[in-house]
């Protein structure tokens, strides 16, 4: 049976998975179920190597990324110079120390001088970052600085809340625990009624 792949799926192929790194990641995904004890030419496992191979390359394209040049792609000189908060954005990305996933939501404010971004860039820039080996605290100074080194605003904010997979499927085993990380720059940092003001906005996300 022939497999047909869809649009986005053919620019995945084309833009992600190089062929040379699939297959060198491939051999040795394929000696690790060996060493585990698994029969690595059984039915279920004959393909496993290289979707593992693929997944990786996916699971943290975020090297290949710029998240200065993302944001710089729609940056606009505007007037405006009232708080913008992008809530509630999903992230997906892996703990350096075990390679297992933490995931949860970015909320993101800044509050502009002279420019703005692309609502769709602040997202970008998250993923950019979370696509890469990390650990949260890092994650989220990243983003704060990307956006203020960028944009120079008047103020940068930034809150992530996330689970852990290290920390419920193995080690301590907890499974309603969130970890929240943030970060603030400027007017966010120096003014607490600005602080808390955003903390208002994204207040009902709060665990």
């Amino acid at each position: 049976m022939t497999t047909v792949l869809s649009a986005s799926e053919l620019q995945d192929e084309a833009n992600i998975y190089k062929p040379k790194l699939t297959a060198d990641l491939a051999v040795n995904v394929k000696s690790i179920l060996g060493l585990m004890g698994e029969d690595v030419n059984r039915e279920g496992l004959i393909k496993t190597p290289e979707r593992v191979a693929k997944a990786m390359q996916f699971l943290l394209k975020g090297y290949n990324e710029d998240p200065e040049a993302i944001l710089k792609a729609a940056m606009f000189r505007e007037p405006y110079q009232q708080m913008v908060v992008v809530k509630d954005i999903e992230i997906y990305s892996m703990c350096e120390h075990h390679m297992l996933p933490f995931f949860g939501k970015a909320h993101v404010g800044y509050i502009p001088r002279n420019h703005i971004t692309g609502l769709s860039k602040i997202p970008r820039v998250v993923d950019a970052y979370a696509r890469r080996l990390q650990v949260q605290e890092r994650l989220t100074t990243q983003i704060k600085e990307c956006i203020q080194n960028t944009l120079n605003p008047l103020g940068v904010a930034v809150v992530i809340e996330a689970q852990h997979m290290c920390m419920q499927m193995r080690g301590v085993q907890k499974q309603h625990s969130f970890t929240t990380t943030s970060d603030f720059t400027g007017a966010f940092a120096n003014n607490i009624a600005t602080r808390e003001e955003f903390f208002n906005i994204i207040g009902h996300q709060m665990h």
